[in-house]
């Protein structure tokens, strides 16, 4: 169904603060860098569309205001939506990677 809502049980303390990482792994990291590096693209890709169209519509109801307005627009639209798309992208590299299961909870009694 999906992820499960409750944080994994915690395995035995060794007096570390993490478990060996997946991200030790070359492999494993080359692949998931390579998936963030694909969704990255892909963000671009909406981003510079949307950006395009939303251009023509200011274009269309507004008409030819100053090209520092589109200009701004422009950069505004696409420095939001690359920012959200990459701090999003680091969210699902982590989770989707296991990386966040290798941290231990210091204050979980169990």
């Amino acid at each position: 169904m999906g992820m499960p809502l409750a944080p994994p049980a915690a395995k035995a303390h060794d007096g570390t603060m993490s478990h060996k990482s997946p991200f030790d792994s070359p492999e494993t990291a080359a692949f998931v860098w390579a998936r963030f590096r694909r969704l990255m693209r892909w963000m671009f890709l909406v981003t510079v569309t949307v950006v395009i169209g939303a251009l023509s519509v200011l274009y269309k109801q507004e008409g030819m205001v100053s090209v520092h307005f589109y200009i701004a627009v422009a950069i505004g639209i696409s420095f939001a939506m690359l920012l959200m798309a990459a701090l999003m992208g680091l969210v699902f590299l982590s989770s989707g990677s296991g990386h966040d299961e290798s941290v231990i909870d210091p204050t979980d009694k169990d």
